[in-house]
């Protein structure tokens, strides 16, 4: 019998992005700890069917998202 491909003992390797900001090339590993998982911020999801966001433009958004809230 074949594993099937929702079997989550396969491992998962890490997806090749593009930022959908500045279009940098990075990646992002949905099977284990993720770079975003160290960070200590924590912003929601794209729910404009963007993707994640490149370490550096990700830093600069929850910098602005933190100078709108001490205002």
């Amino acid at each position: 019998m074949r594993p099937s491909s929702n079997d989550r003992s396969e491992p998962v390797s890490a997806r090749r992005l593009a930022c959908t900001a500045c279009g940098s090339d990075f990646s992002c590993s949905l099977g284990g700890p993720c770079w975003c998982s160290d960070e200590s911020f924590r912003l929601p999801m794209p729910t404009d069917g963007g993707d994640c966001l490149c370490p550096s433009c990700l830093r600069k958004l929850a910098e602005q998202q933190a100078a709108v809230g001490a205002t």
